[in-house]
């Protein structure tokens, strides 16, 4: 245990010693935030207005500061899910400097069994991921308080921080196996741009994945996170969704509110059928078991003892 936590430590002290990068990291995500407020927020607040306007009952019972919120709270869980994929990747990049210097080899010279250098690589970028972002989370939500009422319990805020957490576990166990297939920092780099340039697409930052025909959906949604992106929707959302139906006071039987669930993907859709938060929650957990079962496997057949 001494000599996984030591490499654990090790590990750790190594990406965080490029604070350069580590800070451009988050404040990219930042900037993103803010040039979507700036630019995005709009186009969301049209189609809310654009579907108030076709009912005539509501149309003057909802407040603007909420249809406001709702679009900013949309816009950080985009930014927030497109980090939890970026952010762990990012944090990843030990283990492929380690193969492409050949320090690995060292480091399994140790009578060090291989299933804990692996792991110890992973727990290293976990712990990286979620410290990096829960930053991230923070500042976002410290801007949003800042911009109107959120509308979330101190329940809601734990509950979205866990969720978080949950989603840079996820994406950390799976690119981990992606990272073993890697010896260079530059192939790695190449991927990282691949990964960023779609991330937004595939959960919904730009465009509602209920927009999507249900093949692409499915595609989307196999990846655990789109689900977990899903589920921080519901957690960040839910306060301003009950906000909003008690404004229409029940004159539309909550039928805007599930417009509004169905329009911005609050369930994911898998092979046709929807996902509850249950459902979604354990698809994910089981997907970290299995890709950390799979990092071990290719670490002990890429490794074997001679």
């Amino acid at each position: 245990m001494r000599s996984f936590l030591g490499l654990t430590k090790r590990n750790l002290l190594i990406f965080f010693k490029d604070k350069q990068s580590i800070s451009f990291s988050m404040l990219t995500s930042i900037i993103v935030f803010v040039l979507y407020m700036l630019f995005l927020k709009g186009t969301f607040e049209d189609a809310i207005y654009s579907a108030i306007d076709r009912m005539d009952v509501i149309k003057n019972l909802i407040h603007g500061a909420d249809i406001e919120m709702f679009a900013n709270m949309t816009l950080l869980v985009g930014v927030l899910g497109s980090a939890m994929i970026t952010v762990p990747y990012n944090c990843l990049s030990t283990i492929v400097r380690d193969r492409e210097n050949k320090v690995d080899c060292d480091i399994l010279a140790t009578p060090m069994q291989r299933w804990k250098v692996i792991i110890s690589y992973f727990l290293s970028a976990v712990i990286s991921s979620i410290i990096m972002t829960g930053i991230i989370i923070s500042i976002g939500l410290i801007i949003l308080a800042l911009n109107g009422n959120m509308y979330m319990s101190t329940a809601s805020i734990i509950s979205a921080y866990l969720v978080v957490a949950l989603g840079s576990v996820s994406s950390t166990a799976l690119f981990m196996i992606v990272a073993l297939l890697f010896r260079s920092s530059q192939a790695s780099g190449a991927f990282f741009g691949m990964i960023s340039a779609v991330a937004g697409f595939m959960i919904g930052a730009y465009i509602p994945i209920s927009e999507f025909s249900d093949v692409v959906q499915t595609i989307c949604n196999i990846f655990p996170a789109s689900q977990v992106t899903t589920i921080l929707r519901n957690v960040l959302l839910e306060g301003t969704l009950d906000a909003v139906n008690t404004s229409i006071g029940g004159l539309d039987n909550g039928m805007f509110v599930e417009g509004l669930k169905d329009i911005f993907s609050f369930e994911a859709k898998l092979f046709g059928a929807n996902l509850n938060l249950q459902q979604m929650l354990l698809y994910v957990i089981v997907g970290i078991v299995v890709c950390v079962i799979i990092q071990v496997v290719i670490f002990n057949k890429t490794y074997k003892k001679k």
